[in-house]
């Protein structure tokens, strides 16, 4: 079955769900886990190298690798609790996608299984915000398990 899985986390109802389901299966089947996030520093280094606008880029990208650390301590904390000795990793990039960092990581880790949630998001909502588990499912060359919140 599954040795390592490694699952992709942010601070939504639907990946606390993704990391339940993800501690589960590593405790039942003695697997590596790692918990992952991911941060897209995209928008904030774009935003700041607009002419006329002015914003502290490195404290933005500091708070939010502040806010990705206290996600996985909480996601750590949870997962030695149920038994699970799990690796962590804070992914970050403002050129890539985060369907293509997390896969990455998760090919780094060699892991056999990517754990995450879904929104279920359709039509117009779908279309403005996007999918990373769209793309993930087109992507991914791992074996993949998408958890919904309902």
């Amino acid at each position: 079955m599954y040795k390592q899985i490694f699952v992709a986390i942010d601070n939504s109802s639907t990946a606390q769900k993704a990391l339940d389901e993800a501690i589960q299966l590593a405790a039942k089947l003695g697997a590596g886990l790692c918990i992952g996030t991911a941060l897209d520093e995209a928008p904030v280094t774009q935003h700041g190298m607009g002419l006329g606008s002015y914003i502290d880029v490195d404290k933005i990208k500091q708070e939010m690798r502040a806010n990705g650390n206290a996600l996985l301590e909480g996601a750590m904390a949870k997962a030695r609790a149920a038994g699970c000795d799990p690796y962590c990793i804070l992914i970050e990039s403002d050129k890539k996608r985060l369907s293509e960092m997390i896969i990455d990581a998760a090919t780094q880790w060699n892991a056999d299984l990517i754990v995450m949630g879904t929104h279920g998001r359709r039509g117009f909502e779908r279309l403005l915000v996007g999918s990373v588990a769209e793309h993930m499912i087109r992507s991914a060359t791992t074996t993949l398990l998408l958890v919904r919140e309902s």
